[in-house]
């Protein structure tokens, strides 16, 4: 049986974490900070990984995906993928520039 140091070992240390999730198709086996007991959150990101997983390249056979970003104006989730388990981590956005700077037709 897995415990949750295992689970969450190295999720601490992880610089500008403001939170994190560990998720399994059961639901969330471990969490802290902002996202401690956040089912909402957890729910949404399962959610992606499963539409993410069904997307598939033209003549790729690699596996759909590992890691995802989901990159907000202040924070971003970083998840992983690992075996049956889904990592997500809510890190500060440390971007230099706006997020309206990365948008198709915005002219600085």
């Amino acid at each position: 049986m897995t415990t949750a140091a295992s689970l969450t070992a190295g999720l601490e240390r992880i610089p500008d974490q403001l939170g994190y999730l560990v998720i399994s198709e059961d639901g969330v086996l471990a969490s802290a900070g902002e996202l401690e007991n956040d089912e909402v959150t957890a729910g949404v990101m399962m959610q992606m990984v499963r539409t993410a997983s069904r997307l598939r390249f033209p003549g790729s056979a690699d596996p759909p995906f590992k890691r995802m970003s989901v990159v907000l104006e202040d924070f971003v989730y970083a998840v992983t993928v690992s075996g049956q388990k889904v990592f997500v981590v809510k890190r500060h956005n440390n971007q230099q520039e706006p997020i309206d700077a990365l948008r198709p037709g915005h002219v600085k």
